[in-house]
């Protein structure tokens, strides 16, 4: 179980970030978390992964806290940011190796898992060239099969479909729903509204930083779609 109580994250000398969120997912949970440019989402998931403190609160994953144990947490988990953050100076095969190694996976789980995703996501001869070379969607495939080929128990992806063809988004759609099958819990930002209602079961909505939407899906679209419940919530902005 994911265990987020009261999370608070405001940044110095502004209102802007993240109050008193409270989310608790199980597994097989797939949650869109949904809000404006701004709204505090990609605040509050840096918070959750460990990138940076957060105020107050308290999170776990699993009964392991991500301030009292960060490494076991770290570990449990796969992260892929809003802008994919790489070395340019190495290839994509050294730089999947250098995760590998990072994660304690051994050489022949590595092929095989690298065997699967580099085959789904049609990746080819370009895992071998170096990462500068790379176009976004490339880089973009790159991290999902890092943060995917160590098969964490937490997925958090935010803003994941920006820069994807049509091909890469239907096979992390189908990732996504495979393992949370499995028992993985999967956290994703989004603004395609239309997709996380058919791939969703849970949807939290935050606005100017605070949460203002927490209900799984089935409730919610029995009174309204999510893109009339977003801009009812947003219309005076």
């Amino acid at each position: 179980m994911l265990s987020i109580n009261n999370l608070t994250k405001l940044y110095k000398g502004s209102e802007k970030g993240i109050r008193n969120l409270t989310l608790d997912l199980t597994e097989g949970d797939i949650c869109a978390f949904i809000g404006m440019n701004g709204a505090g989402k990609t605040t509050a998931i840096k918070s959750i992964v460990g990138i940076h403190s957060f105020d107050q609160g308290a999170i776990e994953f699993d009964g392991v806290s991500i301030e009292k144990n960060p490494r076991e947490f770290k570990q449990m988990v796969g992260y892929s940011p809003d802008t994919p953050v790489l070395y340019g100076n190495m290839t994509g095969y050294s730089y999947l190796e250098l995760i590998g190694s990072i994660y304690q996976i051994d050489n022949a789980t590595i092929n095989e898992q690298l065997n699967t995703l580099l085959k789904k996501l049609n990746f080819g001869s370009a895992i071998h060239e170096l990462i500068s070379t790379y176009s976004h969607g490339m880089k973009q495939r790159l991290v999902l099969i890092s943060i995917l080929m160590h098969n964490p128990k937490l997925i958090i992806l935010d803003e994941p479909f920006v820069g994807l063809d049509p091909n890469a988004t239907y096979f992390l759609q189908e990732e996504m729903k495979k393992r949370a099958a499995e028992g993985s819990i999967v956290l994703y930002s989004t603004h395609v509204l239309e997709v996380a209602e058919k791939l969703c079961n849970k949807v939290v909505m935050i606005h100017n930083g605070e949460v203002v939407v927490n209900d799984t899906m089935i409730n919610l679209l029995s009174e309204s779609s999510l893109g009339e419940k977003f801009r009812s919530i947003t219309a005076h902005e």
